[in-house]
């Protein structure tokens, strides 16, 4: 059986580090904003801290010792991030249609459309979620340590 580190090349190998740390980064930076900004009002916003706080330790274990079941792992949780940014966003827009409609109730179309996306909270902010999450599914595609589908080995 050939090693998984062998079937990948130089350049996807560091290509594979670099998209792993970019996610690194990424969520350290998204945790120390969501916090620096006192996004724990509500239970609610409490759970992207929480899939934040349990990436630090896959990233971590995944770093250090890649394997099927981290990459399956990571796969999951950055399935998770982009879920909750979807849905983020989609929270974040209702909050500000609230907002409008108190402020503005005869408001319509375009102009009321055009407040509510720059309202009281950045709705496209919870984007990030699905940016990190697509940044951890490009690393992990075709890890060499995913293991091997039945075709694969078959072939």
């Amino acid at each position: 059986m050939v090693d998984g580190a062998t079937r990948e090349s130089k350049t996807l190998a560091a290509i594979r580090r670099l998209l792993l740390g970019a996610l690194a980064i990424g969520v350290l930076g998204t945790s120390g904003e969501l916090i620096l900004l006192r996004h724990i009002d509500k239970p609610a916003q409490w759970i992207p801290l929480v899939f934040l706080g349990a990436a630090l330790p896959v990233l971590i274990w995944h770093a250090a010792a890649p394997s099927a079941a981290s990459v399956r792992v990571l796969q999951g949780l950055m399935l998770g991030f982009i879920a909750l940014g979807v849905i983020g966003v989609g929270l974040h827009y209702d909050g500000n249609v609230e907002f409008e409609r108190e402020l503005h109730p005869d408001e319509r179309g375009w102009t009321f459309i055009r407040k509510t996306v720059a309202g009281a909270t950045p709705v496209l902010a919870p984007g990030s979620m699905v940016l990190l999450g697509l940044v951890g599914l490009a690393h992990a595609y075709h890890h060499p340590r995913r293991g091997l589908s039945r075709l694969e080995t078959e072939t």
